[in-house]
């Protein structure tokens, strides 16, 4: 049995059609999601103005949950804090691709312990011209 390969423009044409169904597919996402977060914020409103925490209802308890978000205006200080006071659990832990990647390609004879990497192909369709 062999295997039929399908010529590199039907399968352009293929894939071209498949992104634009998915980007018909987010849009209406965003859509819902918009709508989605002004019922949020009606909820969050009555229950602000009920000074409740939490509402049963029939559908589901619904919960007014306070959350806080951190951040700096000033990183260079904010560096040397958390080297200071060895605080480096204050960062979250990701590594900055594109700084790694940079680093490495200046750096060639040092490299972070524990550090792996993977690197993998890609296709990218294009429109003509």
């Amino acid at each position: 049995m062999t295997e039929e390969t399908i010529p590199l423009d039907k399968l352009a044409r293929i894939y071209v059609k498949m992104r634009t169904a998915i980007q018909d597919l987010d849009k209406q996402v965003e859509t819902i999601k918009a709508q989605q977060q002004e019922v949020k914020n009606a909820m969050k409103d009555q229950m602000m103005a009920l000074g409740t925490k939490s509402a049963r209802t029939e559908f589901g308890t619904i919960s007014l949950k306070e959350k806080t978000r951190f951040y700096t205006q000033d990183w260079d200080s904010f560096k040397k804090f958390v080297i200071e006071h060895d605080a480096v659990d204050l960062l979250e832990k990701r590594i900055a691709q594109s700084n790694m990647q940079t680093f490495l390609e200046e750096n060639p004879e040092l490299h972070p312990p524990g550090l792996s990497s993977t690197s993998e192909f890609d296709i990218s369709v294009t429109k003509p011209r």
